[in-house]
């Protein structure tokens, strides 16, 4: 396989694990960056545990990344949540929250661009979210995932001329994920108003948010570009009963 090395953050359990299942599953070689490894046995995959909010760590393991294989896929997927209202938004959750959700993705993506722009070639995919929509207690959270959608369209741009395409996965309610579980417990009510609440009357599964990103890192997805993908059961598309 001509372009096979993925570079995929987050991805030992949840949506990141499924991401990684997915790639290792179509053949290509995975490099999964977290703070747990994977825990899958699989000659193409490679853990290496990085704390994705240390700015220097993370262009260090990403100069040596760059140096060793060769990166035509970045999945950037990591994220975390901190809730709040607006009146009890802590700046320093702001931050950490920016450095994980932008940060990170400029210096990844710094570090392997040169080594795709030489083959004409690459795939970026950033996971944002339905909520950058707006979503209560999501202030930090809404605010750095939008700017990931916005961040993509302009690298989208930048670097069409090249042969790599930039585009944004964004989950609805993903109910098999410990960001999930840790707001709304697996013995919980309100998964099924949830649910309900959904027009396909189903939460989503990780599989379903690996489905979307390996569609766009395919080699074949070479004419979308700047767009985001709602995966989100028709959450994000708001209804009116008559």
């Amino acid at each position: 396989m001509a372009h096979d090395s993925f570079i995929v953050t987050g991805g030992s359990t949840g949506i990141g694990a499924a991401i990684c299942s997915r790639l290792l599953e179509r053949g290509y070689r995975v490099i999964n960056l977290s703070r747990r490894p994977l825990n899958l046995a699989n000659s193409r995959l490679e853990n290496m545990t990085l704390d994705l909010s240390d700015r220097a760590a993370v262009k260090a393991v990403a100069q040596e990344i760059a140096q060793r294989h060769n990166i035509t896929g970045l999945i950037h997927n990591a994220g975390l949540i901190r809730a709040n209202l607006i009146e009890d938004v802590n700046l320093e959750d702001f931050d950490y929250l920016s450095e994980v959700h932008i940060g990170a993705a400029i210096t990844l993506a710094q570090a392997v661009i040169p080594g795709m722009k030489a083959q004409a070639f690459g795939r970026i995919v950033l996971i944002t979210s339905r909520a950058a929509l707006g979503l209560a207690t999501r202030t930090s959270y809404s605010a750095t995932k939008s700017g990931m959608m916005g961040m993509a369209r302009t690298w989208a741009l930048e670097l069409g001329p090249y042969g790599i395409t930039v585009n944004t996965v964004a989950p609805g309610p993903i109910q098999d994920t410990e960001m999930f579980e840790a707001v709304v417990p697996a013995d919980s009510e309100k998964l099924v108003d949830m649910a309900a609440s959904i027009p396909v009357k189903r939460l989503g599964r990780s599989i379903d948010v690996a489905h979307a990103v390996d569609f766009l890192a395919d080699e074949a997805s070479g004419f979308i570009t700047g767009q985001t993908l709602m995966v989100c059961g028709g959450a994000s598309l708001g209804s009116l009963a008559l």
